[in-house]
């Protein structure tokens, strides 16, 4: 089966350089039309100049394609909806965004002016914040859509010196959780990409046999699945080195303590009961954790729910 996207319009943001310019070009090869979108900046997000962007498009139309190029900066609004419509200004409607903007400032928390912390959350998230909300109408409107936000194993997992690049990006994990469940009458799908590439974000900090393994390309496939008709929903996939996978986050069974054992002492001595992830489940939205809970505490005191 051929995962086609003919007559679909495509959004990707970042997508002058690295991974965004992969998706991009993978989405037109495939039939798209694509906004590509890039600010230009430097990789701390300083700078501007849409010279990448124009580029990525002069070769899409090279390969036959169609494009056009935007530098709206994601943090503001007013740019996000002026680009979305232009895209429907020219092309009708939008079918697909891909959230792959982004910009690191590294360093420890100690050290780290709040100030960096904001800038690099209002990128990834704030941004894919306002690239959704602004094709979200149009999406509920013509009851279709696919929404592809790119978290990391950084916000999932952390990594030293990422606290405000993981906050964003576990911030787009419970973004992801929420909007799947509004945008499923509409015919939205939502998924999460957890990438593991050589890009400008990752030269640095890894040596080059191992950036000769994590093409950028090896993990556009993943995006292409998550944007598809068929696509799943609500799902986080980890891609790199030509590995797929996918992230699950569960909860252990637990404990039912009663009244007069509610107290530190006795969690801590029986942490490694409730840690125990034997009969561990994924739970598919909020409300199951609390009738989890409740479930159990009832079946502990022979109370019957109706």
């Amino acid at each position: 089966m051929s995962i086609r996207f003919d007559d679909q319009v495509v959004i990707v943001t970042g997508s002058g350089h690295g991974l965004g310019k992969c998706h991009a070009l993978e989405f037109a090869r495939r039939g798209a039309r694509v906004v590509v979108n890039d600010l230009g900046g430097s990789l701390d997000g300083t700078g501007e100049g849409s010279d990448a962007a124009r580029e990525v498009v002069a070769q899409i139309e090279a390969e036959g394609g169609d494009a056009m190029a935007n530098g709206a900066n994601v943090t503001d609004y007013s740019q996000v909806e002026a680009m979305v419509s232009a895209a429907i200004d020219k092309w009708g409607r939008v079918d697909v965004l891909v959230n792959n903007a982004g910009i690191l400032r590294d360093k420890t928390f100690g050290k780290m002016d709040l100030a960096d912390f904001a800038a690099v959350v209002n990128v990834h998230l704030y941004g894919s914040v306002n690239c959704t909300k602004a094709v979200w109408d149009k999406m509920c409107e013509q009851e279709y859509g696919r929404i592809v936000l790119t978290s990391s194993s950084s916000g999932i997992y952390g990594n030293f010196g990422q606290t405000n690049y993981g906050a964003a990006k576990m911030g787009l994990v419970g973004f992801m959780n929420a909007l799947w469940l509004e945008g499923q009458k509409y015919g939205i799908k939502v998924n999460a990409l957890s990438p593991i590439a050589a890009t400008r974000m990752t030269e640095n900090i890894m040596p080059e046999h191992i950036l000769a393994m994590l093409q950028p390309e090896a993990v556009t496939p993943a995006v292409i699945f998550m944007a598809s008709e068929d696509a799943p929903n609500r799902q986080i996939i980890a891609a790199g080195a030509g590995v797929y996978a996918r992230v699950v986050i569960q909860e252990t069974p637990g404990i039912f303590l009663p009244e007069d054992q509610r107290d530190a002492e006795h969690i801590a001595a029986a942490w490694e009961q409730i840690a125990n992830t034997e009969g561990q489940v994924e739970l598919q939205v909020g409300s199951e954790q609390t009738t989890k809970h409740i479930g159990k505490a009832a079946a502990a005191l022979g109370v019957e729910i109706r």
